[in-house]
C-alpha cells in the first residue's frame, strides 16, 4: 500500500515527488522510458521551452537553481508582437529563461528522492476505490500492473484521464491543439515573436529561436481544418520575411484554456488534481511551469498535517489559483479582442523602439 501515487512526471509530477518523497511511500508512474540515467520527454509533446518571470519566482521560492546546461541560446529579453488583423506591430521587453524543456524536466526528475518508486515507461489505465484507498491499473509494454495507493494525484495534463474518471469532459477547459514545427535557422532573431490573427486562431501564434533554430507554434481551435489553417500562417509570416525552409520535426499536443475560473478543479474525495490536469494555466499565454510549480507546492504544504482530510487544506490553498485565473481572464480581452488590441498597440505604452 503506498501513501500516494503520483501519475505524471512532468513539472507538477516531479516537483510533488520531490517534496514529499522522504516523508511517504510514494508511486511516480509516468509513460516515459528511461534514457542515460534520465527520462527521456517522447517526441510529439509542443513546448516552447521558455520560462516565464512566474516560473522564475517559483523555482526561487522552491530554493532551487537552474544547471546552465538546461538554458539555450539566445537568452530572450523582448517580445515582438505583431497584430496581422490591425498590421501593427510593437516590441515590449520582457524576460524570459530560453531552455531545453527536455533537460529542465530530466533535472527536476534527478531531484527526486531514490526512495520513490519510480514506473517509467508505463502507462496508467484506470482506477477504482477500494478499502483504506484506490487501486491503481497502469500496463508496462503488454503486462499489466496494480497498486494500491491511500491517496491519487493526477499530473496528467491535459486530457488527465485522472480529471475524465472524476469530472468526465463537462467540467473540462477549453481545449486546444498546439501545433509546432522546428526549422534549422543560421541568424535566428534575438527575440520572442507573439503572433495575432483571428482568421487562425482565436488564441496566438508564436516563434522561438533556439539553439540554432526556430520553432514556429500556434494554439488552434480542434477541427478538420487545423493543418489548413498552420500552412496558411507559416505563408503570411512568410510575407513579413520569415523562413521556414529545412525544417527539422514536428509536434503537437492538447492545451487547456481555462476561460472560467471554475473550470478549475483541486480534485475530488482522496483524488487530487495539479498542474495543468487541474486546469492550472494561463489562458492569456498557455504558460503552465509555474502554476505546475506552485499546485504541486501547494499539495505538499497541506500534506505536511498528515493525509487525513488534506484536499481541503489543498482546495483552501488552491483558491489563490482560481483568483489569478480570473485576473487572467480579465486582462485578456485587451489580448485578444482586436479592437481593444488596436487601441492597447497604437497607444504605444511599455513598448520599445
Amino acid at each position: 500500500m503506498y501513501d500516494v501515487t503520483i501519475v505524471g512526471a512532468g513539472p507538477a509530477g516531479a516537483n510533488l515527488a520531490r517534496l514529499i518523497g522522504e516523508r511517504y511511500k510514494v508511486l511516480l508512474i509516468d509513460k516515459r522510458e528511461p534514457g542515460n540515467g534520465a527520462e527521456q520527454r517522447p517526441d510529439g509533446k509542443c513546448c516552447g521551452g521558455l520560462l516565464a518571470p512566474d516560473a522564475q519566482e517559483m523555482i526561487a521560492r522552491l530554493g532551487l537553481g537552474i544547471p546552465k546546461d538546461v538554458l539555450v541560446d539566445p537568452q530572450l529579453f523582448a517580445v515582438r508582437t505583431i497584430d496581422l488583423n490591425n498590421d501593427l506591430e510593437r516590441l515590449y521587453q520582457r524576460f524570459y529563461f530560453n531552455m531545453d524543456r527536455g533537460k529542465f524536466e530530466r533535472w527536476l526528475i534527478s531531484t527526486i528522492p531514490a526512495a520513490v518508486d519510480r514506473q517509467f515507461g508505463s502507462v496508467f489505465q484506470d482506477y477504482s476505490a477500494i478499502r483504506g484507498g484506490y487501486e491503481v491499473r497502469y500496463t508496462r509494454g503488454d503486462q499489466k500492473h496494480t497498486a494500491r495507493t491511500r491517496i491519487l494525484v493526477g499530473a496528467d495534463g491535459a486530457c488527465s484521464k485522472v480529471r475524465r474518471a472524476l469530472f468526465g469532459e463537462k467540467r473540462s477547459p477549453e481545449k486546444y491543439i498546439s501545433i509546432q514545427e522546428w526549422f534549422a535557422c543560421e541568424a535566428p532573431m534575438p527575440y520572442f515573436t507573439a503572433i495575432f490573427d483571428h482568421e487562425i486562431t482565436d488564441f496566438y501564434s508564436w516563434v522561438i529561436p533556439k539553439d540554432g533554430q526556430i520553432l514556429l507554434g500556434s494554439a488552434l481551435r480542434p477541427g478538420k481544418d487545423v493543418a489548413e489553417k498552420f500552412e496558411r500562417l507559416k505563408e503570411k509570416l512568410t510575407r513579413l520575411g520569415f523562413a521556414f525552409e529545412k525544417k527539422t520535426r514536428t509536434e503537437g499536443a492538447y492545451i487547456y484554456r481555462p476561460t472560467r475560473a471554475s473550470r478549475f478543479s483541486a480534485g475530488k474525495g482522496d483524488v487530487a488534481l495539479i498542474g495543468e490536469a487541474a486546469g492550472a494555466i494561463s489562458p492569456s499565454s498557455a504558460e503552465g511551469i509555474s502554476y505546475a510549480l506552485r499546485t504541486s507546492l501547494f499539495l505538499a504544504e497541506s500534506l505536511e498535517k498528515g493525509l487525513q482530510d488534506f484536499l481541503p487544506r489543498y482546495s483552501a490553498k488552491a483558491r489563490r489559483i482560481r483568483f489569478n485565473l480570473l485576473l487572467k481572464n480579465l486582462k485578456s480581452p485587451v489580448m485578444y479582442v482586436p479592437f481593444l488590441r488596436k487601441l492597447a498597440m497604437k497607444s504605444g505604452l511599455r513598448s520599445i523602439r
